[in-house]
Order: C-alpha cells, then sequence, then structure tokens
C-alpha cells in the first residue's frame, strides 16, 4: 500500500542532523534525483527551498528524462538517491526489483490536455480535429504515453499519431517548433511552452489522473538525506510550488 504525502512536513522534522545516523555522520555535498520531465521547472524551485530550509542539506543534482528511461538507467545501475516518476506503473517496477529503500510516497497528480501551436492556427477545438493534423503523442512506455492510450480507449478515440515521443517535453517541443499541429501533454506543461502553444482542453481528460510517487532508491549511500527530500515533497512549501505549476494533490 502506497502513502500519500500531505503538507504537514515541518523544517524541524526535515533537519538532516535530525535524519543523520549520528553526530559524527559526514554529510554529503551533493544527491541526485532521477525525476520525470515534467517536474525539470519545479523540482528546480524545490530544490532551492529544501536547501533554504536547512542550511546543512545538501545541494540537489537533477537527472531529468521520460520516467521508463530513469527506471530502466536504475535498473541498470546508474547512481540515484531518490527517483520521481509520473505514474504509479513505472515505480512498480524499481518496487518489484527491491531497488527501493521504502514504499514510494505520491506526492503530486497532473491531468492530460491538448497543446496547439500559439494561435491555434489549424483552429483545433478538441479530439474531433485530430483528423487531417499532425498529432504527436508520449511512446506508450512513457506515462503520458500509456495516460494517453487509457485516454483514447475511455474515450472511444482513435488515434493515428504522427510520432511517439519518449518524454512529454520531446512532445512540447515539436509542438513549439512548429512540427506538429497538436500534442497531448500534462496541463502543466503549457506553461513550459515559453509562449509557442496554447492549451485546449481534451475532453474527458478528468477520467485519466496521473499519481507522481517519489522514493529513496535502495542503492543510495545518501539514504538520509534522501529521505528527507522525499518527505520535503509533502511540505507545505513544495506543495505550494506545486500547485502553482498546476500541479493537484497526490
Amino acid at each position: 500500500m502506497k502513502k500519500t504525502l500531505v503538507g504537514l512536513c515541518t523544517v524541524a522534522a526535515l533537519t538532516l542532523t535530525a535524519c543523520s545516523s549520528g553526530p559524527d555522520s559526514e554529510q554529503p555535498e551533493e544527491i541526485t534525483v532521477f525525476a520525470a520531465a515534467s517536474l525539470t521547472e519545479v523540482f528546480d524551485d524545490i530544490a532551492d527551498e529544501f536547501k533554504a530550509a536547512d542550511p546543512n542539506a545538501p545541494d540537489v543534482k537533477f537527472s531529468f528524462a521520460g520516467s521508463s528511461d530513469l527506471v530502466s538507467q536504475i535498473s541498470e545501475g546508474a547512481p540515484a538517491d531518490v527517483i520521481a516518476t509520473a505514474d504509479e506503473k513505472t515505480m512498480d517496477t524499481l518496487e518489484k526489483d527491491d531497488l527501493l529503500a521504502g514504499e514510494p510516497e505520491m506526492f503530486a497528480s497532473n491531468t492530460l490536455t491538448l497543446a496547439v501551436a500559439d494561435g491555434n492556427p489549424k483552429a483545433i477545438k478538441s479530439s474531433q480535429d485530430f483528423s487531417g493534423n499532425d498529432l504527436v503523442v508520449c511512446a506508450p512506455q512513457v506515462p503520458c504515453g500509456a495516460a494517453t492510450e487509457k485516454w483514447a480507449e475511455t474515450n472511444d478515440v482513435e488515434l493515428d499519431p504522427v510520432s511517439e515521443e519518449n518524454s512529454v517535453t520531446d512532445v512540447l517541443g515539436k509542438v513549439g517548433a512548429g512540427q506538429a499541429d497538436a500534442g497531448i501533454v500534462y496541463v502543466t506543461d503549457i506553461a513550459r511552452g515559453d509562449g509557442k502553444v496554447e492549451q485546449v482542453d481534451l475532453d474527458g481528460a478528468d477520467k485519466v489522473i496521473n499519481k507522481y510517487p517519489a522514493a529513496t532508491v535502495n542503492a543510495s549511500e545518501n539514504q538520509d538525506q534522501a529521505d528527507a527530500f522525499v518527505k520535503f515533497l509533502g511540505s507545505d512549501t513544495a506543495q505550494k510550488l506545486l500547485r502553482d505549476a498546476g500541479f493537484a494533490a497526490g
């Protein structure tokens, strides 16, 4: 049973002094967090607040990519302290293989939407307008792709994408660069489009919600500090940043 984080963490509970194994414990200067591409901007802000909450906290180094790619890297031994994915299914792979130090904790959720070029030159209003336009989606093994397939099945929509990308960032990039007329992304991605894309509500998207879990990696040599970062994702500070970025509660 996975746990849901709530914004009740206090700075005192998150201090690395309290989390350390003893007074002589040597604190690492840096921890590495593998995170889904859709978390890029907001996690940078959360890392700043994590450090501000405790000056003794390590710096946070990020590796952002599609969740399935990140899971594959950790499965192959890539060094990471924390993993945060864009759905439960990809995280379950690591949990089943005993590659996590504890149960994943939900810290956010996200919903699909449609990104179109600025000004919506093709006048795409809904999924009914997909025919005749170039649509890009995430590949099925990526959380946004799995959610897209579930959305299409749930809403009886036939998809005929011109390409399937390995991350939602790549979908967003193709639409923003004019290489596609529309792309299925998360609502949080529209702000990341730097004004090059607009949002069109995706009919029936509320039937498919992606929950975001985070966990400490079992092979981490900095588990106390990794645990502290995972817990910080449930703090009032981090939750506000996530809401401001368009995420909903986990």
